[in-house]
C-alpha cells in the first residue's frame, strides 16, 4: 500500500504519454490540415464532396461496406519512363538510338542518362513518373493514398479486409452512375462470380402499366439479366446517395507527396 501512489502516478504518466502520442500528436499533425496543391497546377486537392456524396458516406457506413472493402491504395515506389515527343531533324538517327535503349521502368539517374543521349542526337523527350506496386498493377489506383485524400471524410473508411477490391479510386475506374446502381442491385449481373451480396433493399421493383414508357431513372440492365415481365427497378434516395459517394471516390491528382505524371489524351 505504501507504493500505491507511486504505481498510480506511473500508470497515469504512461497513459498520459500514450494519449499525447496517439491523440494529441495526430491532432496537431493532421487536425489543421488544409487542401494540398496539385503538382504543376493552380488547383487544390481534394474537392469538397457534393451533398448526395456526403450523405452516401453515411449509407456506406451504415451498411458495413468497410468490412469487405478498403479505401487505401498501397505503393512500393516509382519508376521513370522516357517518352520521345519529337524526332527532330534526324529522325532515322534518333529512331535507331531509341531502339537500342530501355526507356521504361528506369531509375531517375537512368532516365536522365537516356534523355541526354536522345537530346544529343536531336530528339525531344519527356520523363514521366509512374507509381509502382501490386495495387497499382491491379488497376486499383494510379498512386498511393495519402492523408490529404481523406480531408473531407468523417469517419474515414480505410477498412482492413479486401474481400472485394479496393475502392479508393472506384469513381475513376467505373464512372458510370447506372453501372454503380446495377452493381449494387445485382453484382453478378456485371461481375461474374462476384461474392458481393446484393443490396436490393435499397431499390424498389415496381410494375409498369401497359403502354407506359419506363421511368428515366429506372436501372438499365445487361441484356442477359432477366427482370420479371412488365417491371422496372427504381433506386431509392439512399441508393442514389451511396452511388454518388462511390463516384466521388477519386485519388487521381498528382501531389508533392504522391507524384505521378498524368497521361494526356491526344486530341
Amino acid at each position: 500500500m505504501r507504493n500505491g501512489f507511486s504505481v498510480f502516478l506511473a500508470v497515469f504518466i504512461a497513459l498520459g504519454l500514450s494519449w499525447c502520442g496517439f491523440v494529441l500528436g495526430s491532432a496537431k499533425q493532421l487536425g489543421t490540415a488544409k487542401q494540398a496543391a496539385v503538382l504543376n497546377s493552380s488547383d487544390t486537392w481534394p474537392l469538397q464532396r457534393t451533398g448526395d456524396a456526403t450523405l452516401g458516406l453515411q449509407v456506406y457506413l451504415a451498411n458495413g461496406c468497410a468490412a469487405c472493402h478498403t479505401e487505401q491504395v498501397r505503393q512500393d515506389g516509382v519508376v521513370c519512363d522516357v517518352v520521345l515527343t519529337a524526332a527532330g531533324k534526324k529522325p532515322t538517327v534518333v529512331s535507331n538510338l531509341v531502339s537500342t535503349l530501355k526507356l521504361t521502368g528506369l531509375t531517375r539517374e537512368e532516365a536522365d542518362a537516356d534523355s541526354d543521349k536522345i537530346s544529343a542526337a536531336g530528339g525531344t523527350v519527356e520523363t514521366h513518373v509512374v507509381a509502382t506496386g501490386a495495387d497499382i498493377s491491379r488497376g486499383w489506383g494510379i498512386r498511393r493514398s495519402v492523408a490529404a485524400d481523406y480531408l473531407y471524410d468523417y469517419p474515414v473508411q480505410l477498412g482492413s479486409l479486401r474481400a472485394g477490391p479496393d475502392l479508393a479510386n472506384i469513381g475513376t475506374r467505373d464512372p458510370d452512375l447506372n453501372w454503380q446502381l446495377v452493381h449494387l442491385y445485382a453484382p453478378q449481373a456485371l461481375v461474374k462470380g462476384s461474392a458481393m451480396p446484393p443490396f436490393r433493399f435499397l431499390f424498389e421493383v415496381r410494375k409498369i402499366n401497359p403502354g407506359d414508357a419506363p421511368s428515366p431513372d429506372a436501372l438499365k440492365f445487361p441484356k442477359d439479366f432477366a427482370l420479371p415481365a412488365g417491371c422496372e427497378v427504381m433506386p431509392t434516395p439512399e441508393a442514389k446517395q451511396l452511388a454518388a459517394y462511390l463516384l466521388s471516390l477519386r485519388q487521381d491528382a498528382p501531389l508533392y507527396e504522391a507524384p505521378f505524371t498524368p497521361l494526356m489524351s491526344k486530341p
